[in-house]
């Protein structure tokens, strides 16, 4: 494949700006990199979040920004360095912040943080799974350390990481409750959930109790009730949660930034304490050797990545419209070359 200089984007100039289908230069591959032309790319609430600057505290985004973080697509070139992928590979990934832009003809991205697609995948299918798959087993494997047997609590099951998760804390052998509505109950169960509350009749925090983990998708009100229904030495672990000091030091915020995380959530780490459980709030992180584990699951027909809708590179802004509606079951994807 020729590889032009110019390219399609879906990316915005400012924060708060809307973002728009421009054409930009198509990125240049460092001797570690490999660049991909992107078939399919995955939607998710942090894109939003990050085009309306509330990321900003936490990150340092280069404007103007191409949105999209997860993809899959075909490797164009390799870097002098990569030995692990070559020309015509089928891969799929989720970039770090200093790559990211899914939403695009190319994208260059280090070869650690992607993996070749399972075989029983297309791109629509595979370019779902990274951001929400890894941020699901992080939750649950890295920080969580599921065991078989053990009570999970999954909110929002039905969503785009709820799926997952699901289906991974299955996998791991754990007895897996979740919420949501009466019409997404029939899926939620057969992803595996072991138990599955209407939310519109039942509240979780009134009728759960002594579970080994919660993973909180939806933060505020819900993570705060989550500490109460966790058994001593549990675990509650969020996304949409506030960081700790000890978070902004394993990620290099430095000092000032870490004592402004550890004030900022002081009063959920005196809930942590009142409960006596761990508390950990996660932004996950890119992993080509975790996507390897994911596509070992998919290739065992142990996860399967639910498809909401796809929609054409052209109404990208309404495929984020519905996203933000929140009625999506699963994933939303958008064909950017497909």
């Amino acid at each position: 494949m020729e590889i032009p200089k110019q390219m399609k984007a879906f990316r915005f100039n400012h924060y708060g700006d809307i973002a728009e289908n421009q054409r930009t230069a198509v990125p240049t591959v460092g001797p570690q990199d490999v660049l991909v032309y992107v078939r399919n790319s995955g939607l998710n609430p942090v894109d939003y979040k990050i085009q309306a600057g509330k990321l900003k505290t936490l990150f340092s985004f280069q404007l103007p920004l191409t949105m999209g973080n997860e993809f899959a697509g075909e490797v164009v070139q390799v870097g002098s360095q990569v030995q692990n992928f070559v020309v015509g590979d089928r891969v799929y990934g989720r970039p770090d912040n200093e790559h990211t832009g899914t939403l695009a003809d190319y994208i260059a991205v280090p070869a650690q943080e992607i993996a070749l697609l399972p075989d029983e995948l297309d791109f629509q299918a595979a370019s779902g799974v990274p951001l929400t798959g890894l941020t699901s087993y992080q939750a649950l494997v890295e920080l969580g350390h599921v065991q078989p047997g053990q009570k999970v609590f999954i909110q929002a099951g039905a969503g785009g990481i709820g799926t997952m998760a699901i289906q991974i804390a299955k996998a791991l052998g754990a007895y897996v409750t979740t919420t949501a509505s009466p019409e997404k109950t029939a899926l939620v169960r057969s992803l595996g959930a072991d138990q599955v509350i209407n939310y519109h009749e039942n509240y979780f925090a009134d009728v759960l109790f002594h579970y080994d983990l919660v993973f909180d998708t939806l933060g505020g009100k819900y993570l705060r009730d989550s500490f109460k229904i966790v058994r001593p030495g549990g675990h509650v672990v969020t996304i949409n949660g506030l960081p700790t000091y000890q978070f902004g030091q394993r990620h290099g915020f430095g000092l000032a930034k870490s004592l402004l995380f550890g004030a900022v959530s002081a009063p959920l780490r005196r809930l942590a304490r009142k409960y006596r459980v761990h508390y950990d709030f996660l932004i996950m992180h890119p992993s080509g050797t975790q996507l390897q584990v994911l596509s070992q699951l998919i290739e065992a027909e142990t996860l399967l990545p639910i498809i909401d809708r796809i929609y054409a590179f052209g109404e990208t802004q309404a495929a984020y419209d519905y996203l933000e509606s929140g009625h999506a079951q699963g994933k939303v994807i958008v064909n950017v070359n497909n």
